[in-house]
């Protein structure tokens, strides 16, 4: 597929989630929640694999990647998140995110001696400017929350969490591995960990059977996880992490446009400056449009 159109998908359904998993709050604990989502998205994406006929045995070493892989990216990073959600406005969580295309090639640089790419540097800041105009109403309301310190420290370790996560991903495919694999034991991995947490825990394993839970749980499951991971992990391959990474911007600003449609969202003077300096990063970051092959196999940052 067009790597424009995988970037564009990614954009387009993740910013969906942010409205999707405030429905998920409340009756269900956070780590049960991310748990159910990724029970459901390795069953199916088993039956994938089995339908295409991929393989999907590996040896001790690749298995390895994929519970780290895992642990980080479907388990820890998202429980982080979801808790995040409880105690702070989503805004500031998406601040964090918006840090993506740094964290993500700094970590590439830490872990695998990636070179730093400027322009990939220069328009995450431009997008962390963005984001931070954006929701400053928002943070303006913070003092007012006494758990707001312990949702910024769990939205950092989301961030850091997931940057890392992609450098292990990026590994993972350059080891050969398929996507449609890489994603059903990577979920796998993730709903052990979940799982184990639950259990360790003593948290109430229960489901809500409200709609409102059930079709969010959904969505989040098959679009959410599957869909948009697909084309995520391979955005990695073709762009490398920290082009990859800039999607962590563009997705608070699809979730404003939905908040407006549906939530009464009235944007403000900053909310317009704020969006065109995370595009204008955006055009910096994938080099002016030059960087972003509309098929194949781009460089990597």
């Amino acid at each position: 597929m067009p790597t424009l159109f995988l970037y564009s998908v990614c954009i387009l359904i993740w910013g969906t989630t942010w409205i999707a998993i405030t429905y998920q709050l409340g009756v269900v604990e956070p780590v049960m929640s991310v748990a159910w989502r990724f029970i459901a998205a390795a069953l199916l994406l088993f039956g994938i694999c089995l339908v295409r006929r991929e393989k999907i045995r590996y040896g001790r070493r690749d298995h390895g990647f994929l519970a780290l892989q895992g642990l980080l990216m479907y388990s820890a990073g998202y429980v982080c998140v979801y808790e995040a959600e409880v105690r702070v406005v989503s805004g500031l969580v998406a601040v964090g995110y918006s840090a993506s295309p740094i964290a993500n090639m700094l970590c590439a640089r830490l872990l695998y001696g990636a070179p730093l790419s400027r322009r990939v540097a220069a328009g995450g800041l431009f997008g962390i400017a963005g984001i931070v105009l954006i929701f400053s109403p928002e943070f303006a309301r913070l003092s007012s929350t006494p758990t707001a310190a312990v949702g910024i420290v769990l939205t950092a370790i989301a961030v850091s969490v997931q940057a890392f996560a992609s450098a292990v991903a990026s590994r993972n495919g350059e080891r050969g591995i398929a996507i449609w694999p890489a994603l059903a034991w990577g979920m796998t991995y993730g709903a052990i960990g979940c799982s184990a947490w639950v259990l360790l825990t003593g948290t109430p394993i229960v489901f809500d059977f409200r709609p409102g839970y059930v079709l969010s749980w959904a969505w989040l499951t098959i679009f959410g996880s599957i869909v948009a991971f697909a084309c995520y992990l391979t955005l990695l391959g073709r762009i490398g992490t920290g082009r990859a990474g800039y999607i962590g911007v563009m997705v608070p600003v699809i979730a404003l446009i939905i908040s407006a449609l549906f939530e009464g969202y009235r944007w403000a003077p900053a909310t317009w400056i704020g969006i065109a300096l995370a595009v204008a990063g955006n055009f910096v970051a994938l080099g002016g449009g030059r960087s972003l092959p509309l098929g194949g196999t781009g460089r990597r940052t």
